[in-house]
């Protein structure tokens, strides 16, 4: 059985920091999307979820300079989890996109559907 660990989103960019690390650049960013639904009552909901996103820059990424806050884009990776202790002694998971492509996009690409 092949394997398979991909995730694509489209939607805007939050907040964004590129660095430089050992002569390569690398951008964290995070990106929130949005889904659209009814309750049974009818009534409308947008839930929107953030997602946060590491991309360096490669044959692939090579514009980190799109990357800028309320910019729309499409982002395509790999998910990673990775666990740590936090302060308080608990286990924490903090989740991640490890992208491998990064491009911007059309507006009218990642508006919200209609509820």
């Amino acid at each position: 059985m092949e394997q398979l660990n991909r995730i694509e989103i489209r939607g805007y960019v939050g907040n964004a920091n590129i660095l430089e690390v050992g002569g390569t650049r690398v951008a964290h960013f995070s990106v929130v999307t949005n889904f659209a639904y009814r309750t049974r009552t009818y009534e409308p909901v947008i839930e929107a979820t953030w997602h946060n996103v590491t991309a360096w820059e490669s044959k692939n990424v090579t514009d980190l300079g799109i990357i800028q806050k309320g910019e729309p884009i499409h982002v395509i990776g790999r998910l990673r989890i990775q666990k740590f202790t936090g302060n308080d002694g608990s286990e924490k998971n903090y989740t991640e996109i490890m992208a491998s492509i990064v491009e911007k996009v059309d507006e009218n690409l990642v508006t919200p559907t209609s509820v």
